[in-house]
């Protein structure tokens, strides 16, 4: 079942017994948890009719006892386990789960990581439970889930602005959402969101970064490159060596596949690079960086590259590295790749 599937059935009153939210993935078992808390419930019915417990504390025999009360004027008493995972004996709560209580509402929060569903316990819930699995987003997708949830808050976002901010936000969407809030919150609805809005909003700079770099690279700018380089090495605590290193070998890695593809259409390209796209406009938006960078690097310009940026990882990293700065590597790095 998907996030947006259980929350409409949640909001049509359409509850189970038992529920299972878990994976890797906390942004989606929080908000869910936070609808079950706010929402099953009137203020009066909670105050007899809902319990929260916690893993580390819990036990399977209380829990039991707890989830097997009748409640008191109200439909349905509420329990929910948060950090399930650290409970020791979960799987003691079988029994339970082979024939819930149909008044009581169990939600069981097992964060971080997927319950294991292939044991006996785990079979009982998909079974008899409403499982949602909360996955991990890649950072192939991440641009897309941006764009959603801006377009859920009625605001629309440039296909750069977009890239800038999965760039640098990372794939942690509960860090991701509080850092697009800033936006929803002081922008009004119809607004589009560009990479000087992102600046303003978000801090992340529209002219020095990363995702700049890697096009002043695939357009062979040396006096943009070259800028973007002496601010990172002002600022090395927001553009550490490493990431920037990441960064610049998937760049080069889609390069390098790009000449296999040269003839595809647009969005065929994208698909080929593994870059989700919504439509051709996005499409050629993305893949453009890659065309032009073929035709400034040859493939074995390409493949140099790109082995350049394996030795520059491992010497982030401090293997055969002479003690050099950071700042050195970077210089010396993006040199090597220009030239």
């Amino acid at each position: 079942m998907t996030y947006n599937d259980l929350l409409k059935d949640l909001k049509n009153k359409k509850y189970n017994p038992v529920y299972l939210l878990h994976g890797e993935e906390s942004y989606y078992i929080d908000a869910l948890t936070k609808y079950f808390e706010n929402n099953i419930l009137s203020e009066g019915e909670k105050a007899f009719n809902f319990t929260v417990m916690y893993g580390k504390d819990a036990d399977a025999r209380s829990l039991m006892d707890a989830a097997a009360r009748y409640p008191m004027m109200a439909p349905y008493q509420l329990i929910i386990l948060k950090e399930a995972q650290d409970m020791k004996t979960l799987k003691e709560l079988k029994p339970y789960c082979e024939k819930p209580a149909a008044t009581t509402i169990l939600v069981l929060c097992h964060k971080h990581k997927k319950l294991d569903t292939r044991t006996k316990f785990g079979k009982v819930l998909k079974a008899n439970a409403v499982v949602f699995e909360s996955k991990k987003v890649y950072d192939n997708k991440i641009g897309n889930w941006i764009e959603d949830y801006l377009h859920s808050k009625k605001l629309k976002v440039e296909p750069n602005a977009t890239d800038l901010m999965a760039e640098y936000l990372g794939t942690e969407l509960s860090k991701v959402s509080n850092e697009l809030d800033k936006l929803v919150i002081n922008l009004p609805q119809g607004s589009t969101i560009t990479t000087k809005v992102v600046q303003d909003n978000i801090g992340i700079s529209k002219d020095y970064n990363v995702f700049e770099l890697q096009d002043a690279l695939g357009n062979k700018d040396v006096l943009k490159a070259n800028r973007i380089v002496n601010y990172f090495i002002a600022n090395p605590r927001k553009n550490p060596l490493v990431v920037v290193v990441g960064t610049l070998y998937g760049f080069f890695s889609k390069v390098y596949m790009t000449y296999s593809l040269k003839s595809a259409r647009d969005g065929e390209l994208a698909k080929g690079l593994g870059i989700h796209v919504r439509n051709e406009y996005a499409a050629s938006f993305r893949v453009k960086r890659y065309r032009t960078a073929i035709r400034n690097y040859s493939l074995a310009q390409t493949e140099k590259a790109i082995g350049i940026l394996r030795e520059y990882d491992l010497r982030s990293k401090g293997v055969e590295n002479d003690s050099a700065p950071e700042g050195e590597l970077l210089k010396e790095m993006v040199y090597r790749i220009m030239h």
